[in-house]
């Protein structure tokens, strides 16, 4: 990504965030037996897919909003840093598509029996506030404010680069939801 103006690149992530938003809530309207079920051996199902980013938002959000208090004032332009970039390019879906796989950190595991209202409540919530924080960051110097990642405290991404970086594992994860949930439609339909 090259320069951009932070506020479209932060109007951009909203609207990424708010189809996470419209997705999950359609999501939540499925069978309850169909969100619980691993499409296969070792493969999470969608609920545990979401519990997934919820532990990262459970790092990620506090984090964000602990940087912002410094009073540093908008930038009209952002300029990516090339190890943001590098993390978002891993993560982001290309055409709809999970091109490499990856392993998540053993803590960022989820476990395989969890309750689906809560799981989904919270991540609505902190979608939501992702929103907040997206509204509340044009306000602030998107690339001078540092938050340190979540698997080592001193390596820091920008501002606007954790915020691309969190929305690409968020979207990089809906594809995973989304296949799961057709693997397992289909297993059912065989039955």
């Amino acid at each position: 990504m090259k320069k951009t103006r932070s506020v479209e690149l932060l109007d951009q992530q909203q609207t990424y965030v708010r189809k996470i938003i419209a997705t999950t809530t359609l999501v939540r309207l499925e069978d309850p037996a169909l969100l619980l079920r691993q499409p296969a051996p070792g493969k999470w199902s969608v609920i545990q897919t979401l519990e997934h980013l919820n532990i990262y938002g459970r790092y990620y959000l506090p984090a964000i909003e602990n940087a912002m208090k410094e009073s540093k004032g908008s930038q009209e332009w952002f300029f990516p840093g090339w190890l943001g970039n590098y993390f978002t390019n891993m993560m982001l879906p290309k055409n709809g598509v999970v091109t490499n796989k990856m392993q998540a950190p053993k803590d960022h595991r989820p476990p395989p029996d969890l309750d689906i209202k809560p799981v989904m409540d919270e991540f609505l919530k902190q979608q939501n506030h992702v929103l907040d924080l997206l509204e509340a960051a044009k306000k602030k110097n998107i690339g001078a404010i540092r938050v340190p990642i979540s698997i080592s405290k001193i390596v820091n991404l920008k501002l606007g680069d954790t915020f691309r970086f969190l929305i690409a594992h968020e979207q990089r994860h809906l594809v995973q939801v989304h296949l799961a949930l057709q693997a397992c439609k289909s297993q059912f339909a065989k039955v």
